[in-house]
């Protein structure tokens, strides 16, 4: 067995670091295209789901936020690199990922859905073959289509850097569906009765915060997140924003340990 000896002098200078560490503003990157999770208001301001669940964590480490926005595919870069101390974007643990980030406890379950113009010729996924679907870069949508692409023979999978633009694709039917995280989709079409969801992929897909490898912040942050669970602040989140309520086993809800590389 091999022991790491320090000093006093060296305890107290790596607990200040720690102190100091956590102490700081939380650098927060996110993929601002991404109702409702996290987008601009109609007044400019970054709001949504998530936007509010870290504000909440901020507060009570007694934090303010820092927020940069980026493409979905570029906040893992930004946090491996030290650039953001937490990404926001309606992240999915996955083991690869984990490999190289830490995350929170889930905050959220999602699954994956294909939307589709409603009065169009598609009304169900055996109906791709031949066409072209739209999928945000480096998500899990794109990871099943790319996956699903031989069994439904799409044409093309198109890729997008935001929600935004593989429905607006979809809408002059330059791709005959979008795939997304379903509290996306949802919340999108909610009100735009032109397009229909017509498949979901249960995959146990659940999101969470991401930070960097071996954060000093992980800890504390994820502890809120299981205060807020218990204390009804988080549930209540997931009921502003969707509309619904989160089922008693759904990771909104039930507490969970930190996500570890099995």
């Amino acid at each position: 067995m091999n022991s790491i000896w320090t000093t006093p002098a060296v305890a107290a200078c790596l607990s200040l670091a720690a102190t100091a560490s956590l102490a700081a503003d939380l650098r927060v990157a996110v993929n601002q295209g991404n109702p409702p999770f996290e987008f601009e208001d109609r007044n400019g301001k970054l709001t949504g789901f998530e936007v509010e669940v870290i504000q909440a964590v901020a507060r009570r480490l007694n934090k303010s936020v820092e927020f940069s926005s980026m493409p979905f595919n570029m906040l893992f870069a930004a946090v491996q690199s030290g650039r953001a101390d937490v990404a926001l974007g309606a992240i999915t643990i996955t083991a690869k990922r984990l490999e190289n980030v830490a995350f929170t406890q889930p905050i959220i379950d999602s699954n994956q859905c294909v939307a589709a113009l409603s009065d169009g010729p598609v009304k169900r996924v055996e109906q791709l073959k031949g066409r072209d679907v739209g999928v945000i870069t480096g998500t899990v949508g794109e990871i099943w289509a790319a996956r699903s692409q031989q069994e439904h023979a799409y044409k093309e999978i198109r890729r997008y850097d935001g929600n935004i633009e593989p429905m607006m694709d979809l809408a002059s039917q330059r791709t005959a569906a979008s795939i997304n995280d379903c509290p996306i989709m949802a919340w999108y079409i909610r009100d735009k009765p032109q397009f229909s969801i017509i498949h979901e992929v249960a995959t146990g897909d659940r999101n969470a915060l991401m930070l960097p490898k071996a954060s000093p912040l992980l800890d504390a942050i994820n502890q809120e997140i299981g205060r807020m669970k218990t204390d009804g602040s988080l549930p209540g989140l997931y009921r502003k924003w969707f509309n619904a309520e989160a089922g008693p086993d759904s990771s909104t809800v039930k507490i969970e340990a930190i996500p570890a590389v099995q």
